[in-house]
């Protein structure tokens, strides 16, 4: 009898392994190209995250002394999977054990399928990751088909575009490999948020059973629908002070990334500005459904994160140097506020005084 308690505990909420082999059986596959052609991409891919690391390091002053390493090169399933194993270890130790119930394994089952579902319609999006809780001290992936795809559809030089995306997810790896603890913060800031959720009586099925209609109201408000909709799940003022300490977290990461892979310049990639411009072209587009979609996962409220943290880091290093905008890095007492975000040079009066 305990024996069979004890299991039941150590049960996880979500079945990762289920969601990883239901959204790498769902996705779609890539596109239809010459095998010398995508030979290329893949290759080009591993190749230039090492010059590309290199590039960010000299531009922003971060992570000298570190090893440069090559990325590594995946499909839309190995995404999939590979996202699925990084969310796993993230959120392991918050939702590590549901209360004793006979219908633990069918509930996880259930949440597996559903997150599956969410990973295989990001997969065809996604062009590269870097996550800084996969393998042994981090994981840097590029998702080949996407790459190719993207810069066709855009009608972009392919290297300068490869090294574009490079740079971006070279930023990542910078961030959280040169910040030594950039990594434990941001998974103990995930786990209050979301074993606070879990330790709620209604627990996390009721959660996301609320998502709905709070993205309804959302929309109804007019306002940044997803994250406005993440944040009226959240009941406790504690969880909404950690909901906003990590929304301005990623803001700034995702940020402070457009911000290099622009900033580094034509020097390294030569068609930069046609990139920079058929791409936020692109981010606007698709077609009903894909907007819908988009909005219900929050994608949209990503894409203007980019934009608000990218005109953060830009005032910031227009101001006080990039090496003033390096503070940010200090300890988490240096990090930007969500109103900060918002208000860059209230955070230049705070740390600079």
């Amino acid at each position: 009898m305990n024996s069979t308690v004890s299991e039941e505990k150590t049960r996880p909420v979500v079945d990762w392994s289920l969601a990883a082999s239901t959204g790498a059986f769902l996705v779609r596959g890539g596109p239809s190209v010459p095998r010398t052609e995508a030979q290329l991409a893949v290759s080009e891919l591993r190749e230039l995250t090492v010059d590309a690391e290199a590039h960010v390091r000299e531009l922003t002053g971060l992570g000298a002394g570190l090893p440069l390493l090559p990325g590594e090169v995946v499909d839309r399933p190995g995404w999939v999977r590979s996202a699925a194993a990084g969310l796993d270890a993230l959120t392991s130790k918050a939702l590590r054990t549901l209360p004793a119930n006979p219908f633990a394994p069918v509930l996880a089952g259930g949440a597996g399928v559903q997150t599956g579902v969410v990973l295989a319609f990001l997969a065809s999006r996604v062009l590269g990751q870097y996550d800084p809780f996969g393998g042994d001290g981090g994981r840097l992936v590029l998702v080949a088909p996407n790459v190719v795809t993207a810069q066709h559809a855009m009608q972009v030089p392919g290297r300068d575009f490869r090294m574009w995306v490079c740079l971006h997810e070279c930023t990542h790896r910078l961030q959280f490999t040169a910040v030594g603890w950039l990594r434990d913060y941001f998974a103990d800031e995930v786990e209050r948020l979301v074993g606070g959720l879990a330790a709620e009586d209604d627990g996390v099925g009721d959660l996301l059973g609320r998502l709905p209609e709070a993205l309804r109201e959302a929309k109804r408000a007019k306002a940044d629908g997803g994250v406005v909709a993440l944040a009226q799940l959240l009941r406790s003022p504690q969880q909404r002070e950690v909901f906003d300490r990590l929304l301005a977290l990623s803001t700034l990461l995702e940020g402070h990334a457009d911000y290099v892979m622009d900033a580094v310049g034509p020097g390294v990639v030569p068609a930069v500005e046609m990139i920079r411009s058929r791409f936020t072209a692109r981010r606007k587009g698709g077609g009903l459904l894909d907007r819908l979609l988009r909005s219900l996962l929050g994608v949209d409220a990503k894409i203007r994160q980019y934009a608000q943290g990218a005109a953060f880091t830009r005032h910031v290093v227009d101001r006080v140097g990039m090496t003033g905008f390096n503070a940010v890095w200090t300890s988490p007492n240096t990090l930007p506020s969500r109103a900060e975000i918002a208000d860059p040079e209230a955070w230049v009066r705070r740390v600079h005084g």
